[in-house]
Order: C-alpha cells, then sequence, then structure tokens
C-alpha cells in the first residue's frame, strides 16, 4: 500500500493542511486501523467513523466537499474521496494520503495468510512423524513461534530438532557426543537451548500414556535453563541419552538375571547400578512371571538384607520419586514381564509417588490399601506425625486418602517394616 511521495520526499502542502498535524493523529490513526483489518480481496467502499470532534468532522467534510455543519460521525465513501484526492493530484488514494503522512499501513489479513502458509511449509517439511504431529497440536506451534521469533529462524530450529530425533532412541550416549555428531555443537542441547528444548517437548509427548496427567507436560520448563534437572534427565534418559549418568543410581537387592550373565546380584547384599550402566550394557533380567517388590524408602531394603540376606524376594528402591536410573531400572523390569509391587511412605507425597510408580510400570499396591493404612495408624497409636502438604488422591484407592484426612496422621514406610518383612522371605513360593 505504500504511496510514491515525489523526488523531494516532501508531503504535499495541502495533504498536509487536510488530514496532517497532532490534533487529526487519532483520527488517522483510527482510519488506518480501518485499512489494516481490511480483507485482502475486498476492496473498502465505505467507513464509518463515529465520536468526531469539529477539528475531525471538519477535516472529513473537506475531503468529502460538504458542508462544515457539526454532526459526532459521519459516513465516508472511500471511493470518491480517492476520486478527489487523484483529480488534486494529492494522493492516489487515501489510503496512500494516510501512508504519506504516517508510514506504510500494513494488511493484516494478508500478514496472517502469509504467516498462515509459512507455518504450513514448515510442518509440511518435516519429515519426523513425531515433529509433525507436535508441530499440529496447538501447544508445539505455540513453542515453536516463540522460540524461533520472526524470520525463518523456525526451518533451521525444526531440521536441527528432526536430526536429532532421528537419531532416538540411542542406547546410552551422552548428551554432549549426540550434540556434537548431529549438531556439530557439543553444547548445542544443553538446557535451555532451542533445539534441545523442542526435543524434549516432542519425546515427552510421544512417552506420554493414557491418563497421564497433562500437567506434567515440560513444555513450559523446557524453556528455562532452570528447569528441574532431574526432570530434564529422567527425559533424556527414556529417550538412551545420558545426562549426568552417575548421579542417583538404582538400589536394588537379589534381582535375578539370566544364568548366562551370573547370578552375581543375588547375594543377599544391596547393590547399586547406574543409569550409565543401564543403558549401555542392560542387564537380561531374569523376571518373567516374577514378583519384585518396590519400596520407597532405602532403610527398608536394608532391613530386609539384615533379616533376610540372600533369601529375601527381589526388592528394588525408588528413593522418593523415581529419577533416571530408578525409572530405567523399573521400565527394564516391567518389560522383562515382572509383576511389580509397590509399597511407600503412608502421607502425601508417598501417595504421588505411588500414582506415578503405578501408572508407569503397570506397578500393583503393596500393602498400601485403606485397610493397611488403618491397622498402621492403630499399630502406631503413639505417632505423633501429623499429615502435612497439599492432598492427594490414591489412584488405586479412591478411600486411602479419605481415611488418611480423616486421622491426619503420616504413617513412615519403616514404622511398617515388620508386615513388610513377613512378604520378603523368598524361600515361600
Amino acid at each position: 500500500m505504500s504511496e510514491v511521495i515525489g523526488s523531494s520526499g516532501q508531503i504535499d502542502a495541502r495533504l498536509q493542511r487536510l488530514l496532517g498535524g497532532d490534533e487529526l493523529a487519532a483520527l488517522r490513526k483510527r482510519l488506518r486501523r480501518r485499512f489494516e483489518r481490511a480483507a485482502t480481496d475486498t476492496p473498502i467502499e465505505h467507513i464509518r467513523i463515529n465520536g468526531l470532534s469539529d477539528k475531525e468532522h471538519a477535516a472529513l467534510a473537506s475531503l468529502l466537499g460538504r458542508p462544515q455543519r457539526y454532526a459526532n460521525s459521519l459516513q465516508i465513501d472511500v471511493r470518491l474521496v480517492d476520486a478527489a484526492l487523484q483529480r488534486a493530484a494529492i494522493a492516489s488514494s487515501l489510503c496512500g494520503a494516510l501512508e504519506q503522512l504516517d508510514g506504510p499501513i500494513a494488511n493484516l489479513a494478508a500478514e496472517r495468510l502469509r504467516e498462515e502458509h509459512f507455518w504450513s511449509r514448515v510442518i509440511e517439511g518435516c519429515t519426523h512423524p513425531d515433529l509433525a504431529g507436535f508441530l499440529r497440536a496447538p501447544e508445539g506451534i505455540r513453542l515453536i513461534k516463540r522460540l524461533a521469533g520472526p524470520g525463518s529462524k523456525a526451518i533451521d530450529l525444526c531440521r536441527g530438532a528432526e536430526c536429532v530425533l532421528w537419531r532416538l532412541p540411542e542406547k546410552g550416549i551422552a548428551r554432549s557426543q549426540l550434540a556434537a555428531e548431529v549438531l556439530g555443537d557439543a553444547h548445542a542441547l544443553d538446557n535451555g537451548e532451542p533445539v534441545a528444548t523442542i526435543v524434549l517437548a516432542v519425546w515427552r509427548r510421544r512417552a506420554r500414556r493414557p491418563g497421564d496427567d497433562e500437567t506434567t507436560d515440560l513444555t513450559a520448563d523446557l524453556e528455562k535453563v532452570g528447569a528441574s534437572e532431574q526432570r530434564i534427565r529422567d527425559v533424556w534418559a527414556r529417550a538412551g541419552v545420558l545426562v549426568n549418568e552417575l548421579a542417583r543410581p538404582a538400589l536394588f537387592l537379589n534381582l535375578p538375571i539370566e544364568a548366562s550373565e551370573g547370578n552375581s546380584w543375588h547375594d543377599g547384599e544391596p547393590s547399586y547400578r547406574s543409569l550409565r550402566a543401564l543403558l549401555r550394557s542392560p542387564p537380561s533380567w531374569d523376571v518373567a512371571g516374577r514378583k519384585v517388590f518396590v519400596c520407597e524408602n532405602p532403610n527398608i531394603l536394608a532391613i530386609a538384607a539384615d533379616h533376610w540376606g540372600r533369601d529375601c524376594a527381589p526388592l528394588v528402591c525408588t528413593e522418593g520419586m523415581p529419577a533416571a536410573a530408578q525409572h530405567c531400572l523399573l521400565s527394564q523390569l516391567a518389560e522383562g514381564g515382572a509383576r511389580l509391587l509397590y509399597h511407600g511412605d503412608f502421607d502425601w507425597p508417598g501417595l504421588r509417588i505411588g500414582n506415578y510408580v503405578m501408572r508407569e510400570f503397570g506397578a500393583e499396591p503393596w500393602r498400601f490399601s485403606v485397610t493397611d493404612y488403618i491397622a498402621a495408624v492403630r499399630a502406631v497409636s503413639n505417632s505423633r506425625h501429623p499429615l502435612q502438604g497439599k492432598a492427594a488422591e490414591a489412584a488405586w484407592d479412591m478411600a486411602l486418602a479419605s481415611a488418611m484426612q480423616q486421622h491426619r496422621l503420616a504413617v513412615a514406610e519403616e514404622a511398617l517394616a515388620s508386615s513388610l518383612l513377613q512378604d520378603l522371605d523368598g524361600r515361600v513360593p
């Protein structure tokens, strides 16, 4: 819509008298807004302007060749104004006159159409189905727009993310090595980097299972360098990528492995396995059809080792909310056909951990029902540990949270060690 002003670059003095000056700036802004919002394929024929001041009415009346009798509204026949401006050689149109006075007028409809076509090309250019599906979702396109900003950076970000996604899942590669090999920069997948943010968001969406809480999605957090290191490490671990792979190794007792690999972890002593080892050299767990007990607190595993030793049933400890190594180990056991049985603290964090373990790995509750809680409260009647924090529901027993709110007491897992030990006698078939 730009208008050629002339070789001197000066605005016509007559146009300046008709519509220029600060007193008519608000009127010009309202007229410009109408042209900005015009449809791309339909010319504007009429514009009605309400709430006119004396000076604004006088200016429009002069353009229209009407009497100066004041009215607070006026309908402008744009074609007549265009013709009058052309005859006077002031401007080619009303839109052109406004552009001479205040600069080019953007056509918002045309810009929206161009933007839609651009993003359509970005999505259609993606060959990785998970990335294309993510970008077709509202949260996906919002994320890439925030990361890319204006311009064609979105294409480069998508191509980089796509190259990384085609490599996943890996089998225990270091994140820096993956970044260097695929993107040519060992830090290109560090926390907060745009390509890393896209890859993690896509992988998290890909790994989401039916019934997962939508609020656990990382999309918002992943754009911040200060996002939870543990949560980010967990997502990378699910993709077989190691970030700080020696942190929080998985703790377990008497987990059986295939005879071809020996029986070194069935000696009655607690053992650790790092995320690095679990991903790079995954053991052949001999757990198909077997019960594997899962506890929340390391003390339970130590007590079981002291009491049963080599005769203890297979036992894994989450050490609170499972981190990357614990998640990897439990996933391997579940995929190996183990029947996972979970017990934790009778408090609100314990219920949240229980929800996670049962949802993620198909675990069943182990002495972790409302009946078990009421029995525990009676057994530890002298307990002075009130429930604290925000309440949580137990997805496996809808009556449990109500009973806990009624008694207002937390029961630590260690207080129930004697009853848990009964189930851990590995000599019982």
